[in-house]
């Protein structure tokens, strides 16, 4: 199975952090580039959770690279003090490829959005999710294109007004955890950018999976999509509208945890709960088959039902970059070191005048 940049170093048993690699701060992960969000963004709160969870990781600053699209959350790599690119639209996780397959031994992170990811950008996010290479991407869902400045986006409500659908949008929205579940997504997740703690959790959660790590992130977008969230974040409303997903636990919401979910005829229900939580369905986020993450991440499209938040689904299999690595290996032994002029020369061969 791959490895993290710097998990296979000797590890310091009193702080976790590789011998060698000197002890950081979030100020260590800062630049000094000035952020251009816009007040209130939730984007503000992803960057400072992600630069506060570094330093517990444990690898030097120049064995991660941040990666983008475009977008106001591609703007994130100019904010971290490491490496980093600042890519073109939707091809974030081609670029992250192909660093994780040149040098296998960095941490890779893509940064994108619900436009960027999931509309011209779909096809190669199914595909880095398909392949498994060992990178972690944080998708910044605010329902709405806010770069370009206000237009539908593929996770917009159908009938949605916008600048581009006036009339309301016709389309039914993509749900990002369902599609990344079907492109094979060993591991994928939901958080809240209101959520700090929580969001850490996930971040250092991602990180520690080996293999493609997807969280999507509910982000307001405080001037095109404002409080879009709210019923999910806002501490009056929040227990009742929310499941917290945690493994081998049953699923118990509200206030004081007096409500849970059950399947009933293939179709998840709410229950009032009373000491019996026996017909509650219980938690596997380890499970091979995708059969209860897909019916949590259904549950986001039912009004009736609350918002799981947390990790759906996180198994375990080979990374792209390693069973490439050692399909290079096996073709050398077989058949030696080769010969790049000799190949270039070989067969039908013909000169252009």
């Amino acid at each position: 199975m791959c490895k993290k940049a710097g998990t296979l170093m000797k590890k310091e048993k009193s702080s976790g952090i590789p011998a060698g690699v000197p002890t950081l701060s979030k100020k260590d992960f800062e630049s000094d580039q000035d952020v251009r969000w816009c007040p209130g963004c939730g984007d503000w709160s992803v960057l400072a959770q992600t630069q506060r969870i570094m330093p517990e990781l444990g690898i030097p600053k120049e064995d991660i690279v941040f990666i983008s699209g475009i977008g106001c959350s591609s703007r994130f790599p100019y904010y971290m003090n490491t490496y980093g690119f600042h890519t073109i639209h939707g091809r974030a996780p081609t670029i992250a490829s192909g660093v994780k397959m040149a040098n296998p031994d960095l941490s890779v992170w893509v940064i994108t959005g619900d436009g960027d990811a999931l509309s011209i950008g779909g096809n190669h996010f199914i595909h880095l999710l398909r392949r498994n290479f060992d990178i972690n991407v944080l998708l910044f869902n605010n329902r709405i294109y806010g770069l370009t400045k206000g237009q539908y986006s593929p996770t917009s409500e159908q009938g949605k007004d916008t600048k581009s659908s006036p009339f309301g949008s016709l389309e039914a929205p993509f749900n990002p955890i369902s599609l990344a579940l079907a492109a094979g997504a060993t591991f994928a997740a939901r958080s809240l950018d209101r959520d700090p703690n929580h969001l850490r959790s996930i971040i250092k959660a991602a990180f520690e999976h080996k293999g493609t790590s997807f969280i999507e992130i509910y982000q307001d977008c405080p001037i095109f999509n404002k409080n879009a969230f709210e019923l999910y974040t806002h501490k009056s409303t929040k227990a009742d509208n929310t499941v917290q997903l945690e493994h081998g636990e049953p699923l118990l919401f509200g206030k004081e945890n007096e409500k849970g979910i059950r399947l009933k005829n293939f179709q998840p229900e709410v229950t009032t709960v009373t000491n019996d939580t026996d017909d509650l369905i219980v938690h596997d986020q380890y499970a091979e088959n995708t059969t209860l993450a897909n019916f949590l991440a259904r549950m986001s499209d039912m009004s009736e039902m609350p918002q799981p938040i947390g990790i759906f689904r996180s198994v375990q299999q080979p990374c792209y970059e390693d069973m490439m690595v050692n399909q290079i290996v096996s073709a050398k032994q077989q058949r030696g070191e080769g010969d790049l002029e000799a190949l270039l020369n070989a067969g039908d061969t013909w000169v252009v005048e």
